[in-house]
């Protein structure tokens, strides 16, 4: 069975090989320190009505599709009957309409390594590597795995539509492993109506989904990890209202949270608390001269976490942590997506996303964070009150709506856009997935290496060309989503952020979602 099960894969990474000529070499330096992977940079995509174009990568890399938005479940389950598209429709419209399936949009990448796993065929041998996302679209949430080392009719199994009442499941963001509780975490980018949920990461054949907001707390969570205490860190993407003259800018409106439980592995009861950066005015507004500074290169901000709600005194019954945090004096960012824990720091250095105002017009771009930035939090031990706070790359129209992110090694960060359609156009240039180099002072006007140029598949074409007609429902240019370096480790030992990665070693692998279109995942590996 494994021998037929590698034959097939080996024979689909060989079909889905992508390679493109470089037209820039990164030169050896920090980028080489920890790791033997090259990467040289390639051009990005420009966006036009109608063209499709392949995804082009640096020229060390291949790309190997695991799983496709066609891909039928193996378990069809309500809404959720393949991995990207809902059952509501054709998978593409019929002539003369506008009609089409839901789509799904599987987002964060979660490998994991595990013994004994089940499906629905329980003959079946599922093997031992696993890939989990929740799915941010369509007609209701769900969370599937990957099974890699199945064949095409065992490829996919939908592990939850539903929670243990039975209650529809939200569209997910984010998902990380709990090594501590051994469950994954799916969390919800919803505002008041977002939050986390737990569930096993074995299909049991029943609901085993959990809303745990009652000790987490409701908000627009998207990012999320865990520090070696047992520690959740949420980062929180929620847009604020409009700003500027013109209001094509956006007021800063999302937080940088942490969950202390009181019992490592349990996160039923403990606290919440939100970052405040002391310098920063309350209320920050967009147009503050802290903003300005906040996005200076060189500067440095201390830090302060706040406590926002204890289970021990203020029960259990979900709360919004978005208002709470606005009350209790945190500090707004101008939408921060996604963080993760610097590799060999012993999680003292977490570097964490901000997309900004998705728009070449709004008026804070030039220097108040429009653009969007990297910044990196560092404390003397992951568990401090205390820390310090600066930004590490400051985005431009050229490298702005930074949303996922993983560390290629300990000196490099792999970071995605996801811009958005109305700044594709305003840019004529498709999304794109750059190595940053994290102690760089970028402020010598280097740019991040392009190491993926995300282009516009078929499908995804025609969404474009669609949107804004009456009815239709999906969106239109491709997002690249779920950047996940991992050795699918479950042990504590096995945390994001402990160990340096070694990419493309035989148990490093590095995954990718392609959003919208044909909702398609890619494993990259060495050409």
């Amino acid at each position: 069975m494994f021998v037929r099960n590698r034959r097939w894969l080996a024979v689909l990474a060989g079909a889905a090989a992508v390679a493109v000529t470089a037209l820039a070499t990164l030169g050896s330096g920090s980028a080489e320190a920890h790791s033997a992977v090259r990467l040289s940079g390639v051009a990005a995509n420009h966006k036009a009505a109608g063209v499709s174009v392949p995804n082009g990568l640096a020229p060390q890399l291949r790309a190997a599709v695991v799983a496709q938005g066609a891909n039928a479940v193996e378990n069809p389950t309500d809404w959720a009957a393949f991995y990207g598209y809902n059952n509501n429709g054709t998978l593409l419209p019929l002539g003369g309409t506008n009609v089409e399936a839901s789509k799904t949009e599987p987002d964060k990448n979660t490998y994991l390594v595990l013994r004994g796993q089940h499906g629905a065929d329980p003959g079946y041998n599922y093997g031992t590597h696993f890939l989990f996302q929740g799915h941010e679209a369509g007609l209701g949430g769900y969370v599937t795995r990957i099974n890699l080392d199945a064949d095409p009719a065992h490829r996919v199994t939908v592990l939850a539509t539903r929670d243990v009442d039975g209650k529809p499941l939200p569209a997910f963001d984010g998902s990380v492993w709990d090594p501590f509780g051994r469950t994954l975490l799916m969390t919800a980018e919803l505002g008041a109506n977002g939050g986390v949920w737990q569930l096993g990461a074995d299909f049991t054949g029943h609901a085993t989904a959990r809303d745990i907001s009652g000790s987490l707390g409701r908000g627009g969570y998207e990012g999320v990890q865990f520090d070696r205490t047992g520690t959740v860190w949420i980062v929180e993407d929620v847009g604020g209202p409009a700003a500027g003259a013109n209001g094509k800018g956006k007021q800063p409106n999302s937080f940088l949270y942490r969950f202390v439980p009181t019992h490592r592995g349990n996160l039923t009861s403990g606290r919440l608390q939100a970052l405040r950066v002391d310098a920063a005015p309350n209320p920050l507004t967009a147009d503050s001269p802290f903003e300005t500074d906040l996005h200076t290169y060189g500067r440095s901000f201390a830090t302060t976490w706040i406590t926002l709600h204890d289970t021990a005194t203020d029960g259990s019954d979900p709360f919004n942590a978005n208002a709470l945090a606005k009350a209790r004096g945190a500090t707004p960012f101008k939408r921060p997506e996604n963080g993760q824990f610097r590799p060999g720091t012993d999680f003292r250095a977490f570097a964490f996303t901000e997309t900004g105002d998705t728009n070449a017009d709004s008026p804070f771009n030039a220097d108040k964070g429009g653009f969007g930035a990297i910044f990196t939090l560092s404390q003397r031990d992951p568990s401090a009150n205390a820390g310090t706070l600066r930004m590490t790359l400051r985005g431009d129209l050229a490298h702005t709506g930074l949303d996922n992110l993983s560390f290629l090694d300990h000196d490099r960060l792999l970071v995605v856009e996801d811009a958005g359609d109305g700044l594709h156009s305003q840019r004529n240039a498709l999304d794109s997935g750059y190595v940053v180099e994290v102690d760089h002072n970028y402020a010598d006007g280097a740019a991040p290496v392009r190491f993926l140029a995300e282009g516009r598949d078929a499908s995804a074409t025609l969404d474009a060309g669609l949107a804004g007609t009456p009815g239709f429902q999906n969106d239109g240019d491709n997002e690249i989503t779920g950047i996940h370096v991992s050795d699918g480790d479950p042990s504590v030992h096995g945390l994001i952020g402990t160990d340096v990665p070694r990419p493309f070693d035989g148990h490093w692998r590095v995954f990718w979602t392609q959003q919208h279109g044909d909702n398609t995942t890619w494993e990259l590996l060495r050409a």
